[in-house]
């Protein structure tokens, strides 16, 4: 089918839609309808995406730092514990996007864009989701006072942090690679499901969790990536190497409770789906 057919969608419907996808895709290490933590269960997710629905949707008239606080409050409201900080914080400002522009055109305009308010916004938003969302380092400790200036605050964590990267290179990482790789994995035959799989695998094999690394160190950060090219290098989805060395890295990832859960990876795949969707790249009908 043709990707224009599904123009009806709101970018509210995007957003929900992306976190959907990416919730309910078996990504290794992470909660889908397959598999909960003991904490955070599937249905967390799903009453996540749905919340943020509709600050995303006015995230272009009221500005980024109100979505993103918005979509956070809205979250806690219905669900006990951070699901969504790092998806918030991605597609708040893809969403903030003119209508009329790509996004590829029209994100750098909405990250020079951003306001003291912005950056106040989200450092409220990170604060209520999970204290030290961003970690401690300095002056841009999250728990201290906002900068003016978030895209700054960004840069002092983008070297850490792969959600604050997108901050500082205009999303390079969501649009130029994972974009690009859910589009590949429906060209080859792919179902969406499995695009959405491989394209994770993908992400933590070029870039070492920054989640896995807050939690458990640098060295388990980069196991973690060495093993998801070990998959890559075993073969392509569908093949029963490719498989098991897949259901092998599931299983390492899940052997220390979900302190190695690839989280910040999980978050520019539902990105990715955002972008994907808001501008009509995937094929529908999307399983």
């Amino acid at each position: 089918m043709n990707p224009t057919t599904y123009d009806f969608l709101s970018v509210a419907q995007c957003a929900t839609l992306a976190c959907l996808l990416e919730a309910t895709a078996p990504k290794p290490g992470n909660v889908h309808r397959g598999a909960d933590f003991e904490d955070l269960c599937f249905n967390d997710f799903v009453a996540s995406a749905v919340a943020i629905g509709p600050p995303m949707q006015s995230a272009y008239q009221k500005g980024v730092g109100t979505a993103i606080l918005e979509s956070i409050l809205a979250t806690r409201a219905i669900v006990p514990t951070n699901t969504n900080l790092g998806c918030v914080l991605l597609i708040a400002p893809l969403a903030a996007v003119k209508s009329t522009q790509s996004l590829a055109l029209g994100i750098a305009e909405v990250l020079d864009g951003l306001t003291p308010v912005d950056a106040e916004r989200v450092y409220e938003a990170i604060r209520t989701a999970t204290p030290g969302g961003l970690g401690e380092v300095d002056e841009m400790d999250v728990q201290g006072s906002p900068p003016r200036d978030l895209v700054t605050a960004m840069k002092h964590a983008s070297e850490r942090d792969l959600v604050a990267r997108q901050y500082t290179n205009s999303f390079a990482d969501v649009l130029l690679c994972v974009v690009p790789w859910l589009v590949e994995g429906q060209l080859a035959g792919w179902s969406l499901t499995t695009a959405i799989v491989h394209a994770h695998v993908r992400l933590m094999a070029a870039y070492p969790d920054s989640l896995v690394a807050r939690k458990c160190g640098q060295h388990v950060a980069q196991e973690s990536a060495d093993r998801a090219r070990h998959v890559l290098a075993s073969g392509a989805p569908g093949e029963v190497a490719y498989e098991r060395m897949l259901s092998d890295l599931d299983f390492w990832l899940r052997s220390d409770g979900h302190r190695r859960n690839p989280g910040t990876s999980a978050d520019l795949i539902a990105a990715g789906l955002f972008a994907a969707l808001r501008d009509r790249q995937l094929v529908i009908p999307f399983r």
